[in-house]
């Protein structure tokens, strides 16, 4: 069994700063991609940013420039620094990840999710 939970969220005026983290705990082997996703109400959930084990990144066009992906493997983290924070950023974030419990079998894991609310 794998949990990720998520931290960091918060209420923050337009313009501001947040810091989220994911933290994964469990039967880890070894963790390959790992993404942020948001769902915001009355819309589908999106990929906002990714990373593999390797350090590519991959963002959404409308976060590209204002948030930043990373992870620190020997924490088993992911975080994304969020900037220049808009009222479209209002959502519900999610963390993802694949992880391999042994070296032959790989899950595809989600947190819970932590509110990001971004106010005019």
């Amino acid at each position: 069994q794998v949990n990720l939970v998520e931290s960091g969220g918060g209420l923050v005026q337009s313009g501001g700063s947040l810091r989220l983290s994911c933290v994964a705990s469990g039967d880890i082997y070894r963790i390959n991609d790992m993404s942020w996703h948001r769902r915001a109400p009355g819309k589908q959930r999106e990929l906002v940013a990714s990373i593999t084990r390797g350090g590519a990144v991959n963002y959404l066009d409308s976060v590209k420039g204002r948030f930043t992906i990373s992870r620190e493997d020997a924490k088993n983290t992911v975080s994304l620094q969020m900037n220049t924070l808009k009222p479209d950023d209002t959502a519900v974030y999610y963390c993802n990840a694949d992880v391999k419990v042994g070296p032959h079998y790989e899950f595809n894991y989600w947190g819970r999710g932590t509110q990001v609310t971004v106010s005019s």
